[in-house]
Order: C-alpha cells, then structure tokens, then sequence
C-alpha cells in the first residue's frame, strides 16, 4: 500500500478533528501543516503529537509555502470558506492531488476558475462532501436506482441545524461563518442537501440543473438570540432566517433546498425524494409505497402504506458499501460518514480512478451559493451554468470501486 505525505491547511476545529482522523490511518502520513493564526498553529501541532503521536516537520502561517514544499505531495484544504478555492487552484498549478472540505463560493468566476485549472492541469481534486456517504442517503439513492419510488419527480433537503450559538462567537469581523450571515443573503452552506440529490439525480451525469429561484424571510433570530451586552446584538444581519432555493432539472425534475440555522430546531437534512410510485422522508425515517406497486407484500403485516425506514427497508436495501463498513466497524465522525469519504479519496488516487466527488460537483453545488444571492437580490429566477460545457449529456460509466457514486 502506497503511503501518501500530507500536507494540510487549516488546524481550527474541523481541521484537527480530520487530522486525528489522519493520524490513525496506515496509507497516508502528514508532513506539514499550515494554519493563518500562528498561536493556534504551535497549539495544534502540540497537541497532535501528546494525543496521537504525530510529529509534523513543516509548520508555516503560509499555505503557498505548504503547497511548495517537497515533501508534500497530497494537499488537504480545511480552511475557513474563503479560503478553500484558492489553496486548491494552487495545489493543482503545483501538480498536488487536492480534497478540499465544503463550501459556497462567494462568485460564479471563482467556480470557473476551479474548473479551468482542473482541465488545464488534470490535477486530481476531491470535494469532500460526506453527506454523500451518508447510510441514509446511499441506501435510498440504491432504491431510487432499483425503481421502488418509481420515476423520480421532485427531491428536497436541507441544512438545518440552530447555528446561532455559533453565530454568538462574532464579536467584530472576526468568524468566518459569522461575517457571511452579516454581510450576505445567500443559501451560503449548500452542499450538505444538494450533494446526495445531485448523485441520486445524475447532475453532470444525464442530467443538469437549469435556473435556480431563491427567496428569502427576514432576518430576526440572531440579534433575538443575543444577550443584550454582546458586541454584535444591534448589528444589521443580511442573511434571512430561512432561506428557501427551487431548481429545475434538464430531465423535468425539480428541487428545494432550505437553509435553517438561526431559529430554535432540531437538526435535520431533511433528505426526501418524491417518486411515481412513493416516497422516503427523513423527518420521520419513513417510506411510503403504493399498494399495488410494493415489493415486500409477503412480509407487510401493517394495514396502511407508511413503513418505518430502519425497521423495515434497511435491511433489505442498505447499501453494499455500508454492509460491509457495519461488518467491519464505521471510522470517523458523523456516524462514519467522515471515514468513507476519506477512504473513497485515497482508493481513488491509490487507483488512478476518477474522483467519485470531482471539481464538476464541486462548481455545480458551490455555485449555488453565488446564484442565490443573484436570485434574491432580483427577486427572480436566473440560469444555472452549464460548468461542465456540455459533457453532462454523456452518461459516464460507472467506474469499478466500492466508493463510486453514480
């Protein structure tokens, strides 16, 4: 087994929990770390080495540094927002295989410009999406794809989660996730619901979105969150407390996508997929088939239609991949969706096989944070861009991996 050296961007909280995840896997060994904030840079790489045994050699406040280093020769980008695009485009000019964590991209350029340098460069890039690997999401999607809902017609998520203690931390323009929601109205963290859908659907695959329409409610529950002696409770917030997004697909399907996080809630994707023959809804775990179409008759002993996923469907339908993940023990956070994800990463360059998330997805669902905000501020539909420039209308081959997604 080939034994790749990291070199990572960004050691804040989602960064270091991924390098402790790093630490403990035979294939992959990080040389050099870069994070902006030199005191939390020396914090992490210490701590890194006490609770894992991980010296790193190369530590610098410069990711372009990182990136030139020699011994570095896969770069891992987990950064704030803003910085994800950039640091990628520079690990494929260096001819580094990239995987960069999740975002929205701040300008439709920026997603070109991520495509361009792939096609230029041919540079692997992976976007880690782990909603994608989710047990949930592959299982119903393996269904979709076995005809049970039927034709599909319309699908639905969300990012919905009560962010506004993390809102909180902003007390000037100083948190990366707090300075979006005060200067901009957009579906700014998308890739979490539109990610499965998009694969469900064959986006880029078969399939494309055409325009997007967004609109947005007023924003109140962050300042109404906020004690009164907080810095930032009589600021002006820009983004909407639900934030709602409608696609509409080249094959006639449709798509909304909600964004929820400053209001009292409970968390939820709020993955749903809406067929000719039924339906799955996350909210409630639940599937519901028509009668005459079900494919489980002989063990049906309910007297209506709904069927709880987990206690019915799961065993049945659950994805190959997580029949054997559950066999052998899930890895990494988020319910081990984290551990698929980077697996499927490394499995594709170890391979030379075709990223299973690649810099297509990447744009398609980063753009939808830019067109959102385009939307509202127009109060009106605009086109989605092709970024594939055409190729979507060649349904690729499935590629022969355990990881793959189409």
């Amino acid at each position: 087994m080939k034994q790749f050296r990291l070199g990572v961007i960004g050691a804040g909280s989602r960064g270091y929990g991924w390098m402790r995840v790093l630490a403990h896997m035979q294939n992959v060994k990080i040389v050099a770390l870069c994070e902006c904030n030199e005191e939390r840079l020396y914090e992490k790489a210490k701590k890194l080495k006490d609770e894992e045994g991980v010296e790193i050699p190369f530590l610098t406040t410069d990711y372009k540094k990182l990136i030139a280093h020699e011994d570095v020769e896969v770069v891992m980008v987990f950064s704030a927002w803003r910085n994800h695009v950039d640091a990628s485009i520079e690990a494929m000019l260096a001819g580094k295989p990239v995987a960069t964590e999740v975002c929205g991209a701040h300008s439709i350029q920026q997603c070109w410009r991520l495509v361009e340098t792939y096609e230029q460069t041919r540079t692997p890039f992976f976007f880690m999406e782990n909603a994608c690997y989710g047990e949930i999401e592959m299982t119903v999607t393996k269904m979709a794809r076995d005809g049970i809902f039927g034709e599909i017609v319309h699908c639905a998520g969300g990012y919905c989660h009560d962010l506004r203690s993390d809102m909180a931390r902003l007390t000037k323009d100083d948190h990366y996730r707090g300075i979006e929601y005060l200067k901009r109205n957009s579906e700014n963290y998308p890739t979490h619901e539109i990610g499965p859908i998009a694969k469900l659907l064959d986006i880029n695959n078969g399939n494309r979105f055409l325009s997007l329409y967004s609109i947005s409610s007023k924003a109140a529950g962050i300042n109404a969150y906020l004690e009164d002696d907080h810095p930032m409770k009589n600021a002006t917030f820009a983004q909407g407390d639900i934030f709602t997004t409608v696609l509409k697909c080249a094959n006639g399907e449709t798509v909304t996508i909600t964004l929820d996080t400053t209001l009292p809630r409970y968390y939820c994707r709020d993955f749903t997929v809406r067929g000719t023959k039924g339906m799955y809804e996350e909210r409630t775990n639940s599937v519901y088939l028509d009668e005459p179409h079900r494919k489980m008759e002989a063990d049906w002993k309910g007297n209506g239609q709904w069927d709880n996923m987990a206690t019915t469907y799961m065993e049945q339908y659950r994805h190959p991949l997580w029949v054997e993940y559950r066999k052998n023990g899930t890895k990494g956070g988020h319910g081990g969706m984290d551990g698929l994800l980077i697996d499927a990463f490394f499995d594709a360059l170890e391979n030379g096989t075709p990223m299973p998330i690649d810099v297509y997805d990447a744009a398609t669902w980063m753009a939808i944070t830019a067109l959102s905000e385009q939307s509202v501020s127009i109060n009106g539909p605009v086109p989605f861009p092709d970024f594939t420039s055409g190729l979507w209308l060649q349904k690729r081959p499935p590629v022969d991996s355990v990881y793959n997604l189409l």
